[in-house]
C-alpha cells in the first residue's frame, strides 16, 4: 500500500528539499501552500512545477486574521506571530491529512535556523499545539529530533533523513546539487508581517478600526498612508502602479481625488466623509507636479458625485497630517 504525505510547501529551498527527501523513499507527496493578505503562493506554484510536485493551495485568511488579533505566543520583531502562524498551518494541514487519507505531514523547518520559531522548544510547542505532533516529520533535521510515528512505524527510513541545524546553508546547497535543483529563491521570507513599514501600518489599522475587512488589509500594501487629525486615514499613491491598485480597490463609499490639470497621485480616503475633501485634495496637490505655491484644481469623487476643488498643497510641516 502506498504511503502518502502532505508537505507544507512554501517553495523555498528547505521545503523543496524536504519534499524530495521523502519522495526519494517512494512516498507519494502532495504539497500544501497557503494564502492570506500577507503572503501568497506564487513561489510555491513555481517550485512545485519545477519538481513536478502536486500542489494544493488553500486560502486561510479567515482563520489567520482571527489568530492575528491576539496570538498566544505574541509577535516577533514586527507583527509576525510566527509560532502561532506555524501552529495554525499545521492544524489545517492535519485536517487535510485526515481528509485525504495521508499518513503523515512534513515541513522544511531546520532546527536552530530561526531564533524565535525554530528552536527545539518552539518546534515542540508548535507540533503539540497543532494537535498532530506525532505525525509531523522535519526531514532536514529529523535525526536531531525525537522519532515521529511514521519513523517508528517504518513508513519512512529515519537513517535516510538529515541532521541539519543552524543558520548556515552549505548542507542544503550540497543536497540541492545532488537532487539537481538549480533554481530556488533566496532565503528571505515573503511574509509582509515581517516588514517594519507594513507592520507599522497594520498596528495603526488595528488601533483605529475595530470592524476590518480583507480590503482594509490589502490597502496597507499601497501608497503613502496618513492619519489626519489622528482619526481619518488618507492614502496617496506613490506611482502609476499604486494609483491603479488604489483605483481597483476603491468603492463608491470612498473619497477619491486626482489632479485635473497636472500629473499626480490618486488619493483615497477609505469610507471618507465630505469633511475630508479639502484635506485629501491638499495632499493630492502636494504630491503632484503642480506649483507648490499656487492653488490647483483637484477632482474629488464621493458617492458617484464629482466636484472640482481649487486648493493649495498641504504643508509638509502640517501637524494634522501624520505619516504612518
Amino acid at each position: 500500500m502506498t504511503v502518502k504525505a502532505i508537505a507544507l510547501f512554501s517553495g523555498g529551498l528547505d521545503s523543496i528539499l524536504a519534499a524530495l527527501l521523502v519522495q526519494k523513499q517512494n512516498i507519494d507527496v502532495t504539497g500544501l501552500a497557503f494564502t492570506t493578505p500577507f503572503f501568497g503562493a506564487s513561489k510555491a506554484r513555481a517550485a512545485s512545477d519545477q519538481i513536478s510536485l502536486p500542489l494544493i493551495v488553500e486560502d486561510i485568511t479567515a482563520e489567520h486574521l482571527q489568530m492575528l488579533k491576539a496570538p498566544r505566543y505574541g509577535y516577533g520583531k514586527n507583527m509576525n506571530p510566527c509560532i502561532d502562524c506555524h501552529t495554525l498551518m499545521l492544524t489545517i494541514a492535519g485536517r487535510k491529512m485526515k481528509e485525504t487519507g495521508a499518513d503523515f505531514l512534513l515541513t522544511g523547518e531546520v532546527l536552530g535556523q530561526r531564533p524565535m520559531s525554530q528552536t527545539k522548544q518552539s518546534l515542540y510547542v508548535v507540533a503539540k499545539n497543532s494537535g498532530y505532533a506525532d505525525y509531523i516529520l522535519r526531514p532536514l533535521s529529523a535525526r536531531l529530533l525525537d522519532p515521529t510515528m511514521p519513523e517508528r512505524e517504518g513508513k519512512i527510513d529515519r537513517a535516510q533523513l538529515m541532521a541539519i541545524s543552524g543558520r548556515g546553508r552549505k548542507e542544503q546547497m550540497r543536497l540541492a546539487e545532488t537532487f539537481g535543483v538549480t533554481h530556488y529563491p533566496p532565503p528571505a521570507g515573503g511574509c509582509l508581517l515581517t516588514d517594519p513599514i507594513f507592520s507599522q501600518r497594520l498596528r495603526d489599522l488595528m488601533d483605529h478600526q475595530e470592524d476590518r475587512n480583507i480590503r482594509d488589509y490589502e490597502l496597507l500594501k499601497y501608497g503613502r498612508h496618513f492619519r489626519y487629525r489622528d482619526t481619518c486615514k488618507i492614502i496617496v499613491g506613490r506611482n502609476h502602479s499604486d494609483n491603479e491598485y488604489l483605483r481597483k480597490l476603491s468603492t463608491e463609499d470612498d473619497l477619491v481625488c486626482h489632479m485635473a490639470d497636472f500629473p499626480g497621485p490618486l488619493v483615497l480616503a477609505p469610507c471618507g466623509s465630505e469633511s475630508l475633501i479639502t484635506a485629501a485634495a491638499s495632499l493630492c496637490v502636494r504630491y503632484s507636479d503642480a506649483p507648490s505655491d499656487a492653488e490647483a484644481d483637484v477632482v474629488c469623487r464621493h458617492h458617484n458625485q464629482s466636484d472640482i476643488l481649487k486648493v493649495k498643497a498641504a504643508s509638509k510641516d502640517d501637524p494634522e497630517f501624520r505619516i504612518i
